[in-house]
């Protein structure tokens, strides 16, 4: 018989808050993290605004030493280990100081680049010749799996550390690989997010695609407007968003504080064919992979209270909500209630849906939604399908038992998750 499976840990790193009771309040006020951005400016970026988590070096301090430090530029890195030990101790986990590694914990913590800057640096410096001025940490700091490795050094993990990478559903994909080893008696306890690194080099590439809103370059905190009649494009956001995963026995064993239950979920492609493309998601695969969380779940459509959409204020909002309503056979006043954070945080690309699903669990153990950001004008096309009374613009007390959560990332890739109040039955 599969273990059930527990969220026990949290901790984020957002352009809103920096620590869960800042981020917690953060999203109950519906406080944007957007800023404007000189050096966007500077470089003649179209959209000019992002979303930055404004770490002092106060506390990065905190998390490296002085050696760590030295030639260190990887802010993906950066947020990933602060998110990580945060939950780690949040779960009232300690570190491990031993020569033994924590055999039965491991870490499944995704990205989509590591160490951009310093991968500039280092090819900068190659191509004048000063190979042997690179430093003994470039290659730590740009591999892919630096993420995992860090991580697991920290806290002296010995189960699988693995990365994953799949776009802008990494941070939910993460979530459900950990869950799976859990399930299957792999491993007690899992640490499992994702991460996104800050600046022009990993946000250029969307500018040129022409994705990204510049409409709002005077007005950052109404730049993202997911459902909006006049959303114009995404904002680029990063940080990282971690949780703390484990089996129910343990967490029960352990008399650890429990956040909410993980009760299954589903990955997918569309395989880039009928409408999926490299950078849009099929609406056969779309649905297919929500209502494959469900049937993996247990539970039946109607019983979703609240689902932490994707929406990332573009052209395809209100084919994502089409997508739900086909999905859950759901709409008007029996559709779910429906959020999306990125109208604080800016779409925080491979950590999107770890920050999500944070902001999602606080939902579900404190009894609330948050309010979605900048969506005065909801796009009628979404409210031909969705209630209005279903978006909510303000803060909300309601009991949440079940919450969907969904991420949909460029080569036609999803996952979604359903989490649910534990009731401590």
């Amino acid at each position: 018989m599969a273990n059930r499976v527990v969220i026990t840990g949290l901790g984020v790193v957002a352009p809103n808050g920096i620590g869960l009771a800042q981020f917690s309040e953060a999203i109950k006020l519906g406080k944007s993290g957007i800023k404007h951005q000189p050096m966007l400016q500077d470089l003649e970026f179209s959209c000019q605004i992002a979303g930055k988590p404004p770490l002092s070096e106060a506390l990065i301090s905190q998390y490296f030493n002085p050696l760590e430090l030295k030639n260190f530029n990887s802010s993906g890195i950066l947020y990933g280990v602060i998110a990580a030990v945060d939950a780690w101790k949040d779960a009232g986990l300690l570190i491990n100081e031993c020569t033994e590694p924590y055999w039965d914990c491991g870490t499944i913590f995704g990205t989509g680049t590591s160490g951009i800057d310093r991968f500039r640096e280092a090819i900068y410096k190659i191509d004048e010749k000063l190979v042997r001025r690179l430093g003994s940490t470039v290659v730590q700091q740009t591999m892919a799996s630096g993420i995992s490795a860090w991580i697991a050094a920290k806290l002296g993990l010995g189960n699988q550390i693995s990365t994953n990478s799949s776009a802008c559903a990494t941070g939910t994909e993460a979530i459900l690989m950990a869950y799976e080893r859990i399930c299957a008696g792999k491993a007690r306890i899992m640490l499992a997010g994702s991460t996104s690194d800050s600046g022009p080099y990993i946000w250029g590439g969307f500018d040129a695609m022409k994705v990204c809103t510049f409409k709002h370059n005077d007005f950052p905190e109404k730049g993202s407007r997911p459902m909006s009649a006049s959303a114009s494009g995404f904002v680029p956001g990063s940080g990282a968003g971690a949780l703390v995963i484990e089996s129910l026995d343990s967490a029960l064993e352990r008399g650890a504080r429990i956040y909410a239950e993980l009760l299954g979920g589903n990955v997918n492609s569309g395989g880039q064919r009928g409408k999926g493309t490299m950078t849009a998601p099929g609406p056969v695969a779309v649905q297919r992979c929500i209502v494959n969380a469900i049937k993996d779940a247990g539970i039946e459509t109607q019983d979703v209270d609240v689902i932490n959409a994707h929406l990332t204020a573009t052209a395809m909002d209100a084919l994502e909500i089409e997508n739900w309503s086909i999905a859950l056979q759901r709409s008007g006043t029996d559709f779910p209630y429906i959020n999306s954070l990125k109208g604080m945080t800016g779409h925080c690309i491979a950590a999107a849906g770890s920050i999500e699903t944070v902001a999602a669990v606080l939902e579900i153990k404190e009894g609330f939604i948050f309010p979605n950001l900048n969506c005065e004008d909801l796009n009628p096309h979404i409210t031909e399908i969705v209630d209005p009374i279903k978006i909510p613009r303000e803060l909300l007390h309601k009991n949440i038992n079940i919450l969907a959560k969904a991420s949909f990332g460029f080569g036609d890739v999803n996952a979604c998750i359903i989490l649910k109040k534990y009731s401590h039955e």
